[in-house]
């Protein structure tokens, strides 16, 4: 199956937000805190989304591709928003 060009487009810029989201990111708990598990976590998560949607952009996979950057963001906005996670820059999050 052809993808449309958008699509193309907003897996690609949605794969870029993630990576840049992912930089901006830190555990926001304190380390001896069972929040600070949670947080690990999440970031843990989030980064395998991250990779598994880089590798379905390589086998042209676009959807599943754009449904792994958009989960991947759905665990760093989730924890952002719970105050387990600290974002650097409040532009990639939706506070």
């Amino acid at each position: 199956m052809v993808e449309p060009p958008a699509l193309e487009e907003k897996a690609k810029r949605y794969g870029d937000m993630l990576e840049r989201a992912l930089e901006e990111v830190e555990i926001a708990a304190m380390r001896d805190s069972f929040l600070f598990r949670a947080g690990c976590d999440l970031l843990e998560m989030a980064r395998a989304y991250h990779e598994d949607g880089i590798f379905f952009m390589g086998k042209n996979d676009l959807v599943n591709a754009l449904v792994c950057f958009s989960y991947g963001h759905g665990f760093l906005d989730a924890g952002v928003r719970m105050g387990v996670l600290r974002a650097k820059s409040k532009t990639l999050f939706t506070l």
